[in-house]
């Protein structure tokens, strides 16, 4: 995908989780929050800030899950899914990791409305 249309179809993306919830996503890192929560099954709640980075880590390995980096082992005592990684993830400067993020949020997005 080409940087401009990563772009709009994130901005797409924040517009239909605006409306979803209510308040738009300030930035990546809250898509990638509300995605651990999804994947995590429990529901809204409070949660430590070790916990929100453990969401948001579980969403990372679920949207590039897509694309075959990650692979689901199972889950822990406490129902929390653990990933293990299948094959390197690409490097590249932040802005190219942002938008190959993004880019797999979009599609994990698109997988859920198929």
């Amino acid at each position: 995908m080409e940087d401009e249309s990563i772009n709009n179809s994130w901005e797409e993306l924040l517009d239909q989780l605006e409306k979803l919830i209510g308040k738009r996503p300030a930035d990546l890192n809250a898509v990638l929050f509300l995605i651990g929560v999804q994947e995590l099954g429990t529901g809204p709640k409070r949660f430590s800030k070790e916990a929100k980075q453990d969401l948001m880590h579980i969403a990372v390995c679920r949207v590039l899950s897509l694309s075959g980096y990650y692979i689901l082992e199972g889950y822990d005592k406490d129902g929390w899914p653990q990933w293990s990684l299948s094959k390197p993830v690409p490097h590249g400067d932040l802005l190219s990791q942002e938008n190959f993020l993004k880019q797999h949020v979009i599609q994990y997005f698109e997988s859920l409305l198929v």
